[in-house]
């Protein structure tokens, strides 16, 4: 597995209940800080494997952008049942809710 990878694994896993990371702020995290699409297929491809908390990943607006409608949903109701408040358009406020792991140390 790349360097690159096992960084944005762990740092997606080490998200806390109740607060989220956009894709690019992973990426960011992980050494690749234009990599934003690749984090997105990692979790694509791999949450069922490393049991990743996918629903806690947003785009840069925090918003819910998964095409799938029942995914979406599945989405925003996992974010919800953590106590993260989700509008009417799939959208989180960043302010309140992401998570900034250079914060923790």
């Amino acid at each position: 597995m790349q360097a690159f990878t096992e960084k944005a694994l762990q740092t997606i896993k080490n998200i806390p209940s109740g607060k989220v990371m956009t894709y690019g702020q992973i990426a960011a995290c992980s050494g690749s800080p234009r990599g934003a699409r690749q984090v997105a297929r990692l979790l694509h491809s791999m949450s069922g494997k490393h049991q990743l908390p996918w629903h806690r990943v947003v785009n840069s607006q925090g918003q819910i952008v998964i095409r799938d409608e029942e995914a979406r949903y599945a989405q925003q109701a996992f974010l919800e049942g953590e106590g993260v408040e989700v509008d009417r358009r799939g959208k989180i406020d960043l302010k309140r809710y992401q998570f900034n792991p250079s914060e923790t140390l």
